[in-house]
């Protein structure tokens, strides 16, 4: 790199110890879990959003239908409570509530 200057520092890792004209370097802050959680669905890849173009169904939608349709079989085609419904599509995909219900509804879910 010509031309590009440097500052001296009076360190070498022979000496040990820290360079003497760096500053100190500040502890990482803990993130919240909803600030972390708003950062992930910020950089969710594209694949997650975009209709298939096979169906039209997105990746969440997918899921949930899976997931209701191995639900269904465990409990003998019967209907499936949403909370459970819920609590098992969280193991595969992050997906609040309210999320579930919009993609249930959309789906046709009857009562």
């Amino acid at each position: 790199m010509a031309g590009a200057q440097t500052a001296a520092v009076n360190w070498s890792p022979a000496r040990g110890g820290r360079p003497t004209d760096l500053p100190a370097i500040q502890p990482l802050r803990p993130v919240s879990s909803s600030l972390r959680a708003v950062h992930e669905r910020m950089v969710e890849p594209p694949y997650d959003v975009i209709p298939d173009i096979r169906d039209g169904l997105t990746r969440a939608e997918r899921v949930v239908l899976w997931v209701l349709h191995q639900t269904q079989k465990e409990r003998g085609d019967r209907n499936v409570p949403t909370a459970m419904l819920w609590g098992r599509v969280c193991e595969h995909i992050d997906m609040s509530p309210e999320e579930l219900i919009d993609i249930v509804a959309r789906l046709g879910a009857r009562r």
